[in-house]
């Protein structure tokens, strides 16, 4: 408990500290159904990507780790798991998300959300064997996913410049904010894990979602890097505003006339 406890506060400083240049990106702090005029003026894609060589460079990085290591292990896990074992294991995995789910919802003041992830893990870990199965998506109970970076960006909190991190991929400073405040700071479920499991447990989540993610490959075309920043934009847009979508990463398919929204 005291490591806990001064792992919180360790993190609560690093956390004032790393957020306190973000209240720059900002203009307004104001609920997104207030949107601040930043939230609304677009930006070329230069300007919300302003560290595009130094992104660059991180991609092949990590494009060079993903494909000596963590690739042809996902292979290998999707060659042996069976379908319905790795259906459960994500389950699993999606399961625990529920409470950083619940969390930001009552951070985002959305009581519905807040009502959908209780009920979800409450179904999926009584009747769906501890989350091995998703009983609650049967029970018109859908997925609604909220971290903190969706709060920040609530709150009226500037995304700030899109970043390409080291092993994590694509983000940016606030997305990362929340990345940190929801792994290591909110109370989680894996809180409950002791060592050395919580590692395994670590790594075989990791394996399960990156073997996931091997057919939507096929759908990379063109610059990979652009794909995956734009896809990234738009996805974290789509979260952001609840699925109301304004301007289209995709629209264009000229990176430099590319107009994306400050969200």
């Amino acid at each position: 408990m005291k490591q806990i406890a001064y792992r919180h506060g360790a993190l609560l400083v690093f956390l004032a500290l790393f957020l306190a240049p973000m209240a720059g990106f900002a203009q307004t702090v104001q609920p997104a159904n207030g949107y601040s005029q930043q939230d609304i003026d677009e930006q070329t894609a230069a300007e919300r990507d302003p560290y595009v060589d130094w992104n660059r460079k991180v991609y092949r990085f990590n494009e060079t780790i993903d494909n000596w290591f963590l690739r042809p292990v996902a292979e290998t896990y999707r060659a042996f798991m069976p379908g319905v074992a790795d259906r459960a294991v994500t389950n699993f995995f999606n399961n625990l998300t529920e409470l950083r789910n619940f969390a930001n919802s009552v951070f985002q003041l959305k009581p519905k959300s807040a009502v959908v992830a209780t009920g979800r893990f409450t179904y999926n870990t009584i009747f769906g064997l501890g989350g091995l199965f998703d009983v609650a998506t049967a029970f018109e109970l859908p997925e609604q996913p909220e971290d903190f970076g969706q709060t920040l960006g609530y709150w009226g909190v500037g995304s700030g410049p899109y970043l390409m991190l080291p092993f994590l991929g694509p983000s940016n400073p606030r997305d990362f904010g929340g990345f940190v405040t929801d792994n290591l700071l909110l109370p989680s479920a894996w809180d409950l894990a002791e060592e050395p499991e919580v590692y395994a447990l670590r790594g075989l989540q990791v394996v399960d979602k990156r073997a996931d993610l091997i057919p939507a490959e096929s759908f990379i075309s063109g610059d990979p890097y652009i794909f995956v920043r734009n896809a990234y934009l738009q996805r974290r847009q789509f979260l952001i505003n609840d699925g109301r979508t304004f301007n289209d990463p995709f629209a264009s398919g000229n990176d430099e006339d590319l107009m994306l929204e400050d969200f």
